[in-house]
């Protein structure tokens, strides 16, 4: 790997704010477009890391790749986790660093910080349906889909989930 996964620095939020909403604006992953009001969210990386954790990928040179938010079991960014449960949200790549496994570092990122959460048995996460480059990364990793549990943060936004029972996924150290 020719770069590392971290929290995010202060100094990254900017760019990683940016990152993520142009990864979400690119890929049509906005009903609105630019004028989405969830882009504000997608922006405030300096909220999500003083409420959750925020992961960054890093080039040497300190070029931010990409990053993901990783949530902690009750926290103020959980969508569905549950008791014995964590979740990971908005992971992004820079589109120009894609193709490079950054993507699949994040995710398992999101999975060894979830092996060495007390108390937590499983890793889950919500994803739209036309997000089918991270579902095979999902995939790959163990995660099975849970239909059960899909949702709709508002109507129209269907939200298909996935989980990854922590016993059936290899111990990491990373």
């Amino acid at each position: 790997m020719d770069f590392t996964i971290r929290e995010a620095e202060p100094g990254e939020y900017a760019r990683l704010g940016e990152i993520t909403a142009q990864a979400y604006l690119g890929d049509g992953l906005l009903d609105f477009g630019a004028d989405d009001p969830y882009l504000t969210t997608l922006r405030d990386v300096a909220r999500r890391a003083a409420e959750a954790v925020v992961l960054a990928a890093v080039d040497p040179d300190g070029t931010v790749l990409g990053g993901v938010t990783y949530v902690p079991a009750g926290g103020p960014w959980a969508d569905i986790a549950r008791e014995g449960e964590t979740e990971f949200r908005m992971l992004a790549v820079d589109p120009a660093a894609r193709g490079r496994g950054v993507g699949e570092a994040l995710v398992r990122a999101c999975v060894t910080r979830a092996q060495h959460t007390e108390g937590c048995v499983r890793l889950v996460l919500s994803t739209q349906s036309v997000m089918l480059q991270a579902h095979r990364i999902y995939e790959r990793l163990g995660f099975v889909r849970t239909p059960e549990r899909d949702w709709e943060p508002y109507p129209g936004l269907p939200l298909l989930t996935y989980t990854l029972h922590l016993e059936d996924a290899p111990l990491t150290n990373t």
